[in-house]
């Protein structure tokens, strides 16, 4: 059941850089016409082709959004809170390129696409949060495409890996967030290549039990990886 969006969920909205900016009226006017409901894990949000009518925001939980054709399906990304999907195709008006589905119980907020769409266009600080959010997810689809088509495989493990361990605190052990199958469709391989990729990173310093990972050497994991801003830093 949906709920009109209480007032205590407002904080969590504001922050996003996406309504930080945006006039006081207009954002109080958006969140007094969201809803908020919460979802069971593997409940089908969103169905690719669908018109887009709502923006969702994700206030708890985790969902995937994915892609299908020709019988054949691909993860396209996780997302996680606090955070928005699908802006572009709300801004659009146009119908959604993925589907979304949440992993876990999830809170989501879904504000109606119509009213985003009226205050993007007499707000401007919201309308320029909104460009900058769409060049920051146009960036982030060149860097994928970068990472698909001028790595191999094992080239996109390693990359992967490292982007993961960044940030750890030395220990250079971590869990996988993804179950091997979807990370596999999310780096454009099948489970069988991934699992022959992991046993090619052995001599680099990559050693598997499960989900978890224990990077042994890293710099020179490094050297074979050859990370590069350009294709792996998602902030700039």
């Amino acid at each position: 059941m949906s709920h009109i969006m209480p007032e205590s969920d407002y904080p969590d909205v504001r922050s996003l850089h996406l309504f930080s900016e945006m006039e006081d009226l207009n954002f109080s006017a958006l969140m007094r016409g969201s809803y908020v409901q919460n979802f069971p894990p593997q409940i089908d949000l969103i169905i690719e082709g669908d018109p887009s009518d709502f923006l969702h925001v994700i206030l708890s939980g985790s969902v995937e959004l994915s892609s299908g054709w020709n019988g054949r399906e691909t993860v396209m990304a996780t997302v996680r809170p606090v955070s928005t999907f699908i802006l572009a195709a709300t801004i659009k008006d146009a119908p959604y390129l993925m589907s979304a589905k949440t992993l876990e119980k999830s809170r989501i907020a879904l504000i109606p696409s119509q009213h985003v769409r009226d205050i993007f266009a007499t707000d401007h600080d919201f309308a320029r949060a909104i460009v900058t959010e769409l060049a920051q997810c146009y960036r982030s689809v060149i860097k994928s495409q970068k990472d698909l088509k001028l790595r191999t495989s094992l080239e996109r493990l390693a990359n992967y890996l490292l982007r993961q361990h960044k940030g750890l605190d030395g220990t250079g052990e971590f869990e996988l967030t993804l179950e091997k199958r979807k990370l596999a469709s999310s780096l454009g391989m099948t489970p069988e290549n991934l699992s022959r990729a992991f046993k090619g990173l052995l001599p680099y310093g990559v050693e598997v039990d499960g989900n978890r990972i224990r990077i042994t050497d890293k710099d020179d994991l490094t050297k074979f990886a050859k990370p590069s801003p350009l294709i792996d830093d998602y902030s700039i």
